[in-house]
């Protein structure tokens, strides 16, 4: 999908935007950008995310940089059940697996991504259809000292173990507040990664994700 408006000269445009389409289900915003609704997302995982990349004005596509690059502002769809809580673990991004010796935190694409969020929440439940989930208030964050520091050390215990040869034994309960998943369309594909002694391997590619207790927080003191 591509953008069917200008890119948002500022914050608070940015901000304004989403707030208009607070309360629309996806069938009415998926008619504002000319689009069909799919009957279910299972093949179509990022498609409400897309859907509102284009109503925005995000231009970023899959570039490691924000999604609104100029503003260094990163979009994140994060679908919720009626009672305001998380349904999933949110992708941040792509996890390096080869050349990660001499990589640092505040280098890192994970940083970033979540130097400053527009989290758009969406009550998505799988007994709601696709076309009447409904969009959310917006909320522009940024991580507190005290977050960052959760998410680097996480960062830094993950990469080491990258390092040192230790992509598979990498499982989801790593980290406290992000963990490193499989990120594949099938178990087939496969990408360089470094094995145990050193030597090259494949393996299938993965990705950085937020742990569900991390957004949940997030959301809880929004509404504080």
């Amino acid at each position: 999908m591509q953008p069917i408006v200008n890119e948002p000269q500022s914050e608070q445009e940015l901000l304004d935007r989403a707030v208009n389409l607070a309360g629309l289900n996806l069938a009415q915003l998926a008619d504002m950008a000319g689009v069909s609704v799919p009957c279910n997302l299972q093949k179509e995982k990022g498609w409400a995310g897309q859907l509102l990349e284009c109503l925005l004005g995000a231009y970023a596509g899959s570039k490691p940089v924000p999604d609104f690059e100029h503003l260094n502002i990163e979009l994140k769809t994060l679908p919720i059940s009626r009672q305001g809580s998380p349904l999933e673990t949110t992708y941040v991004c792509v996890a390096p697996l080869t050349n990660v010796a001499g990589l640092t935190w505040q280098d890192s694409v994970v940083k970033k991504k979540l130097s400053r969020v527009l989290w758009i929440p969406i009550l998505a439940e799988r007994t709601i259809p696709v076309a009447e989930r409904i969009i959310g208030y917006p909320l522009l964050w940024s991580p507190s000292a005290q977050e960052e520091q959760a998410l680097q050390a996480d960062w830094e215990e993950l990469m080491e173990m990258i390092a040192l040869g230790q992509i598979e034994q990498i499982t989801a309960k790593h980290g406290e507040v992000m963990q490193i998943r499989p990120k594949a369309a099938n178990a087939s594909i496969r990408t360089a990664a470094v094995g145990h002694h050193g030597q090259p391997i494949e393996a299938l590619p993965r990705g950085f994700y937020l742990k569900k207790n991390f957004t949940q927080t997030i959301l809880r003191n929004s509404t504080v």
